[in-house]
């Protein structure tokens, strides 16, 4: 009965262990894709692949978390099963203590007092070019047609996913960061003022590339 008991027992830690260990190991795994956006008050505007803005949120703290999915595979040689964790394509914005959930949007974070110095519209884009996104030209059409605007050294132009124009930035000093704390997201300093970017292209151009 004893010996039972100590099997038991045996059993329990072992599973304990087991489980402190997987949950800790996802924790880590979550804790690495989930970040606050860093700097005052922001303004969230929303694209869709096209780049036509469907929504606005504000709010004063923000915060990205992306959910992971239980990912299971089949070995093709032993027919074994293991299970990983992967990122999903869904991620969960906290504003100001509200959830908000995104899948697969273009979403750009302003800081308050940054400003665009243009928005890009269909007309802008149709107005010098064929308006097909094959076309290599297409970005260089429509800053041409707002050169006039970019009064400082350095443009960054945003894109949706499918490379059409949404706005543009001007600064003196511009540079940018990979966060690995906050999903498929890219910060952007604009002197001195954030610019976050979640799944978009961009270019940073010197004005002086601008014809």
């Amino acid at each position: 009965m004893k010996k039972l008991k100590k099997v038991f027992l045996a059993i329990a830690v072992i599973t304990s262990i087991g489980i402190f260990t997987g949950c800790a190991l996802f924790s880590s795994g979550v804790n690495d894709i989930k970040g606050k956006l860093t700097g005052n008050s922001y303004s969230c505007y929303f694209y869709d692949n096209s780049g036509n803005k469907f929504m606005t949120a504000k709010g004063d703290k923000i915060g990205l978390t992306s959910n992971v999915v239980e990912e299971g595979h089949v070995d093709s040689d032993d027919g074994t099963y293991s299970k990983s964790y992967g990122l999903s394509s869904i991620i969960t914005l906290n504003i100001d203590g509200k959830q908000l959930e995104s899948c697969g949007d273009t979403i750009i974070f302003e800081q308050t007092g940054l400003q665009p110095d243009a928005e890009f519209t269909t007309e802008d884009i149709n107005s010098k070019s064929t308006g097909k996104l094959s076309e290599n030209a297409i970005v260089s059409n429509v800053i041409n047609k707002y050169k006039n605007a970019f009064g400082k050294a350095q443009v960054v132009v945003i894109q949706s996913q499918l490379g059409v124009p949404i706005c543009a930035y001007s600064g003196e000093k511009v540079y940018w960061e990979v966060r690995d704390d906050l999903p498929k997201t890219t910060k952007l300093m604009i002197d001195g003022k954030a610019l976050y970017i979640h799944r978009a292209n961009f270019q940073i151009i010197d004005k002086a590339l601008i014809d």
